[in-house]
């Protein structure tokens, strides 16, 4: 039996050290001669117990620790106590004891003992805390009946010494805390539950009777209060044997720490705050080691802790019934009133406080509080009102009269630091809390033993709170020390700092990111960390370059890791790398975004010289390491992609708003003669498309009526595009449609909800609407969605003149350039406005078709407004105006006589219904006659001949899908199908009408589309001849053949002219080996 927590063996075995003790008894037995061990008495221990001591010392220097030594003192204390309640088993029982009971050998070992030898042992080791675990570990009734004993026998023949080990007790019932027993302990308790008996009260001299219950906890009632209550009674016993002051101040103090907890008020419960509870436990400390007379005063810095720190945790004390109480409070008035005025004198003389005096006055001040809150929170009866009062008094009396030198005590720093360490390197029961104040003290930070702390106990401080802490010190520290020895402490901690922080969960990584922009902003720790710099740019390219390298969802969790880190140190140089990375890599920027988005801390908004306006960090980033950089079409589509992902993440919360969105890079930019103007307008696009979160929209924060104004001006451009100046930046035509798309868009966004009240809403109408009176007419049609019915459609008069336009809707305005004549015109601009507004002109459009003249007036008429208004349209536009003239064709109202210009012999075919396309081809070989005639030549600037052109382009290759979509797909030989030789017609039509067109151009650079569509013509004309099986194919395909030559040689752009012959030789070689 070496020690109980060893080996994990029963500790009730026989071995070396038990013999030892056994030879201890037995000597001692001898020395008691002719009495018997068991009738021991207290005054004959003296010379009794000699020898058993010096057997337990004998064997203390026999263990290899001082912890085994203890465990040794505990297994005596509990192998006696065992002896004490269970005496020897009678005769019959010795055949099977050996057999079945653990404690039968030691037990036989030791003679029968009573409770003098016990309690005198317990006194001469000087172990109350065991003497306690041990008691508390029994059955309640056999619990309190100890204790009764114990109380019995300090009463009788008492000395100081059996004082001070009776309140020794009582301290330590009152620290006890459930939980912690060890092997010896729970074998004792369950020794005394297997057994079932105890002893008689005449110390087993009578045959032992039964017990039953369950054991008890110091807290559970009602057997937790009469175990208090026998502690009372002991003291009510003893009190006057008590004559030191020290031992006064002793027991006043565990009757007013007992007395504290009241019945019907809960405990403030909650804890000291912890910068109280570590000044407590160093005031303690420093007490015992100024204090010679304290057992503890020779122990060790980690034994005082832990010792110091037992005394602060009471919580859990049971709480007394109301009559036990008043009892204590009578009694404890009485004492104060019996011993107060000496224990003034001697407290008040003394320069130095005693533990128990400093305990005293503690207990005493939280009573008085105490008491002050019972007496509010019940209804006192007269006689304890009384009671309340008087101790009130008594104790504010006692209170005032000592010196307040005694009550405060100022600590030394050092002290206090070297217990926080001690709490944190024990774990004790507050270490968590005490780290809250090891990271964030800055007196004690930097110290070697505060290194040391930190990088051995690093696992304790892996919370995001206490990484943050730890970086405020580490910065403070850093900005008033630089020296060598400095730096190297700063690598150190900031290598620790960094090891606890990369093993938080991401949700915590988020939270110290956030925590270190709060108070550094965007430059983090390098603002002030030179050690963060050193080394920095290379482990962000290095990192960088490995996860661009390894772009995968497997990849994605080591990235954030790789990320978070660099992040830290240094959050706006991390995301501008990020972010350029995200351009320029091809591809990675749906990756890199979700990187980012993974750390929604980098929302957050800067201030810097405004804190009225705050901006995103990330957009800041955007804007000084992207923007104003892209030199590639790819790299203006990367970045819009990866914008658009950091608003709205797949599986995250948005790192930027639309709204931010939108003010940095939109509102800054819609200007005509801005260098960013089209890449913003495709970002306002994308933008659009997100739906907002809230049920406020998020346009409401971007100036929506001036962002529609800018709007409305960069279409205005649009009208005067061919004109202005060759020198002056201006959106491409191409970008009228993204710019009509999103002004469409903002006016389904943009309600009378999105206005603070529905009279702004009407105020911004109106001035919107002033602001149109500036601008071409045609603007302000674009908005009829927004106006509702707050204004009409506003339109030069003379569209009335061909329209019948209701009056409830439309009104006229004056307009000097909209003379007589040009409703036409007025006509085909409105129905490129919109689709919808494109199909009420249709509807509404006024042409007598029974009135010759009248029809041919406004075939020509119309053709003159087509050529006005085609060079100015965008694609969309030129769409909606390709389908007017289809729908007018097929009604019959436009008129385009078709002549047989390229035609050799009258074809015999059905053209009928392909008479639409016939007429379209020829609309637009007018229109191109018009427009290059003498009178047209200089209209036009050389840049907006190609624009014309592509548009021209545009409509042919819809042409010909619409073509090939009346016909079907040419049928194989087997199946004639005579519609065959009318496409082919119509293709050599177009391909003639095209190459008309060409000749008539002005030589500028209009060929490449021209010759896409004439060879998607050819390729088409090919396979609609090749399915033809009538048995002139082979004479009609040759005769073609020769007639596109011709054509064709008369092209005078030579790049043109060589590729189509060249195309036109293919099909020759074609049909000359299908004759073959």
């Amino acid at each position: 039996m070496n020690g109980g927590a060893s080996g994990g063996r029963w500790p009730w075995g026989v071995c070396e050290e038990t013999a030892i003790l056994h030879g201890g008894f037995l000597l001692a037995a001898r020395l008691t001669q002719p009495r018997p061990l068991r009738e021991l008495r207290k005054a004959d221990w003296l010379r009794v117990g000699t020898p058993i001591i010096d057997a337990l010392g004998e064997i203390g220097a026999r263990c290899p620790s001082a912890l085994q030594h203890s465990l040794w003192k505990k297994e005596a204390v509990a192998i006696v106590w065992a002896k004490v309640l269970l005496p020897d088993p009678p005769a019959p029982s010795l055949d099977q004891g050996w057999k079945e009971d653990g404690f039968f050998s030691v037990g036989r070992m030791i003679p029968e003992v009573n409770h003098t030898v016990l309690f005198e042992l317990v006194k001469a080791l000087g172990v109350p805390q065991l003497f306690v675990q041990l008691l508390l570990a029994l059955p309640q009734d056999v619990c309190r009946h100890q204790l009764e004993h114990l109380v019995e026998y300090v009463s009788s023949e008492t000395s100081p010494s059996d004082i001070r080990f009776f309140l020794d007790v009582w301290w330590e019932v009152v620290k006890h805390k459930e939980g912690q027993e060890d092997a010896t302990v729970s074998a004792f308790s369950t020794l005394i539950y297997q057994h079932g008996c105890e002893s008689s009260l005449d110390d087993g001299l009578q045959p032992p009777k039964r017990f039953k219950g369950d054991p008890g906890s110091l807290n559970s009632s009602p057997a937790a209060t009469s175990l208090l209550m026998v502690l009372i009674e002991g003291l009510k016993q003893t009190y006057r044997s008590i004559a030191l002051p020290r031992l006064k101040c002793y027991a006043l103090a565990n009757l007013a720490e007992l007395l504290s907890v009241f019945p019907e008020v809960e405990a403030e419960g909650n804890p000291l705050p912890v910068a109280e509870y570590l000044d407590k436990i160093s005031s303690v400390i420093s007490l015992w080691a100024s204090d010679t007379e304290s057992k503890y005063h020779h122990s060790g810095l980690d034994e005082k802790v832990k010792e110091a720190e037992r005394t602060m945790s009471l919580l859990s004390l049971a709480k007394l019934s109301c009559e036990e109480l008043f009892v204590g409070l009578d009694f404890l008035s009485s004492l104060l009133h019996a011993w107060g005025e000496e224990l003034q004198g001697t407290l008040n003389s003394s320069e130095e406080p005693c533990y128990e005096s400093y305990r005293l006055l503690d207990a005493l001040t939280n009573l008085g509080k105490n008491l002050v809150c019972f007496s509010e929170a019940r209804d006192l009866s007269e006689d304890e009102a009384r009671v309340v009062l008087e101790l009130t008094q008594v104790t504010k009396d006692f209170l005032e009269k000592i010196s307040a030198s005694l009550k405060s005590k100022d600590l030394d720093t050092n002290l206090v630091s070297s217990v926080a360490m001690t709490i944190i390197e024990q774990k004790l029961d507050r270490h968590v809390e005490v780290c809250s104040i090891f990271v964030s003290e800055k007196t004690w930070a930097f110290s070697k033993d505060w290194v040391d702390c930190l990088v051995k106990n690093r696992a304790l401080f892996q919370k995001p709170e206490l990484v943050l802490k730890l970086l405020e010190t580490l910065v403070n520290f850093a900005m008033f020390r630089q020296d060598k020895e400095a730096r190297e402490l700063q690598m150190q901690v900031t290598k620790a700092i960094m090891e606890c922080y990369t093993e938080l969960s991401l949700s915590d990584k988020n939270k110290v990111v956030s925590g270190v922009l709060e108070s550094w902003g965007g430059p983090g720790l390098s603002l002030n960390l030179q050690v963060v710099m050193e080394g920095f740019q290379e482990d962000l390219n290095v990192t960088f370059n490995q996860i661009t390298k390894s772009v995968s969802d497997e990849g994605l969790t080591r990235a954030v890791a790789s990320v978070a880190r660099l992040t830290l140190l240094y959050p706006e140089a991390t995301v501008k790398q990020l972010c350029n990375l995200a351009v320029v890599n091809l591809g990675a920027h749906q990756f890199l975004a979700q990187i980012l988005c993974s750390f929604p801390a980098l929302s957050f908004l800067e201030t810097h010289n405004d804190p009225g306006r705050p901006h995103s960090l990330v957009v800041r980033c955007l804007e000084e390491a992207v923007w104003g950089r892209l030199s590639t079409a790819r790299e203006e589509e990367q970045f819009i992609a990866f914008l658009t992902f950091l608003m709205q993440p797949s599986s995250a919360v948005p790192l930027v708003s639309p709204a931010e969105v939108i003010k940095a890079f939109v509102l800054p930019y819609l200007k005509s003669d801005s260098a960013q103007i089209e890449l913003s307008l495709q970002i306002l696009s994308k933008v659009l498309g997100i739906q907002s979160c809230s049920e406020e929209h998020w346009i409401k924060s971007c100036h929506p009526f001036p962002l529609l104004l800018s709007l409305c001006k960069l279409l205005d451009g649009y009208t005067k595009y061919w004109h202005q100046p060759r020198d002056q930046l201006f959106p491409s035509l191409e970008t009228k449609d993204l710019i009509l798309n999103i002004l469409s868009h903002l006016c389904e966004v943009v309600r009378p909800e999105t206005a603070p009240s529905p009279e702004l809403w009407v105020q911004s109408l109106a001035w919107l609407h002033r602001k149109m009176a500036s601008l071409d007419w045609t603007v302000g049609l674009r908005l009829k969605k927004l106006y509702g019915d707050h204004f009409k459609n506003e339109v030069p008069s003379t569209l009335f003149e061909i329209c019948t336009l209701p009056e409830d809707d439309w009104t006229s305005q004056p307009l000097p350039a909209y003379g007589p004549g040009s409703g036409l015109l007025a006509w085909m601009e409105c129905c490129c406005v919109s689709t919808a507004l494109r199909d009420t002109m249709l509807t509404l459009l006024t042409v007598n078709v029974d009135n010759p003249e009248e029809v041919n007036l406004f075939s020509k008429g119309f053709l003159v407004a087509l050529i006005q208004v085609l060079p100015w349209c965008s694609h969309n536009e030129w769409k909606r105006l390709t389908h007017v003239v289809e729908n007018l064709l097929q009604r019959q109202v436009l008129h385009v006589p078709y002549t047989l210009e390229y035609v050799q012999y009258m074809p015999l075919l059905n053209l009928r219904p392909f008479a639409c396309y016939l007429q379209f081809s020829v609309l637009f070989l007018r229109g191109f006659q018009l427009l290059c005639s003498s009178s047209c030549s200089t209209w036009l600037p050389a840049e907006a001949w190609l624009h014309v052109v592509r548009l021209y382009c545009s409509s042919l290759t819809d042409l010909l899908g619409s073509v090939k979509n009346a016909t079907g797909p040419p049928l194989p030989p087997a199946e004639d199908r005579t519609s065959t030789q009318e496409v082919s017609f119509i293709c050599i039509q177009m391909f003639c009408h095209l190459l008309h067109v060409a000749a008539m151009l002005p030589d500028k650079g209009c060929s490449e589309p021209l010759v896409v569509v004439a060879l998607e013509i050819l390729s088409q004309y090919e396979t609609f001849s090749s399915a033809d099986t009538s048995p002139s194919n082979a004479l009609r395909k040759a005769n073609e053949r020769h007639f596109l030559e011709s054509i064709t040689d008369n092209v005078g752009d030579k790049a043109l002219r060589g590729t189509l012959l060249q195309k036109l030789s293919k099909l020759g070689a074609h049909s000359a080996g299908e004759l073959a």
